[in-house]
């Protein structure tokens, strides 16, 4: 298994960018780790693996999974996991994750990643799943606090309760997307600083800053997680407050749709390295 990725900026790294990021890394310049979506590599052999292999050796990797469906009422998808485990065994990543979520029911799957009720028996199922993937990989995996735009009638946790008790129950870690946040202070009106303030910083293992996009309804506005934006000043400035207080971890540039050049990118991991030794000494 490879080391965990440096407490510094990294980039999801798509095919458009493979040969740029290799050039750069053979200078020893450039983010120093990328994350990948390792259903975009669920073939047996091909350039896409040739590619990855060649990043695998260059730099630390982590696998984003969008694809185990953790939340679905049936339990989680076995094919999907005998996938991923699989192409951990071949590529041994640095840390491996999903997201707080579901995408499929009843052999259907959705081409999203939908919200869970926060109830009790949600919680106890989908502990139950994660216990499943971690058991079936050998190793703690990281869960996504996600970005909602509706929350559910008779829910019984905040988010932020319900990752805490899902960590304290299965030893897992979390990824903390800071933008999925702001998402959610738009669209639910939660407090954005109260939110992170109340995660524990030991159970995070990687953080993700993003864009957003906003659509006006009248005088209503409501937030999309579009994956298409650069990250935001709001966002930069919660990712500071939150390293000052936990300190510096592993965060990911995310950027899926609308991708820029290359250099862009790389400012943006750059600009988060800034901020990683800025909480070095707050933690000094």
């Amino acid at each position: 298994m490879h080391p965990p990725p440096p407490p510094s900026g990294g980039i999801g790294l798509k095919s458009a960018h493979f040969a740029q990021f290799l050039d750069a890394a053979a200078r020893g310049a450039g983010p120093r780790w990328v994350e990948v979506h390792p259903q975009n590599y669920m073939m047996a052999g091909g350039p896409m693996h040739r590619w990855l292999e060649a990043v695998r050796e260059a730099v630390p990797v982590s696998f984003h999974s969008v694809g185990l469906s953790l939340g679905d009422p049936d339990g989680v998808d076995l094919a999907e996991l005998d996938r991923l485990a699989a192409l951990c065994e071949r590529y041994e990543p640095a840390l491996v994750s999903d997201h707080l979520s579901w995408s499929s029911l009843s052999g259907e799957h959705f081409p999203d990643l939908l919200p869970l009720p926060m109830t009790r028996a949600s919680l106890d199922h989908f502990a139950a799943q994660v216990a499943i993937v971690q058991e079936r990989l050998g190793r703690a995996m990281l869960v996504e606090n996600p970005s909602r735009m509706i929350a559910f009638a008779g829910d019984e946790y905040s988010e932020e309760q319900f990752l805490s008790e899902l960590v304290r129950r299965t030893g897992c870690g979390l990824i903390l997307d800071v933008n999925n946040v702001i998402v959610q202070s738009i669209n639910l009106g939660i407090d954005a600083v109260a939110y992170l303030d109340a995660i524990d910083g030991a159970a995070v293992g990687e953080v993700h800053v993003a864009g957003h996009a906003i659509e006006e309804h009248g005088k209503e506005r409501l937030a999309i997680d579009d994956h298409g934006s650069p990250v935001s000043e709001e966002c930069w400035a919660l990712l500071e407050r939150l390293l000052a207080r936990i300190g510096p971890r592993p965060v990911l540039v995310e950027r899926d749709n609308a991708l820029p050049a290359f250099a862009e990118l790389a400012a943006e991991a750059a600009r988060a390295d800034a901020i990683c030794e800025r909480s070095l000494a707050h933690a000094a």
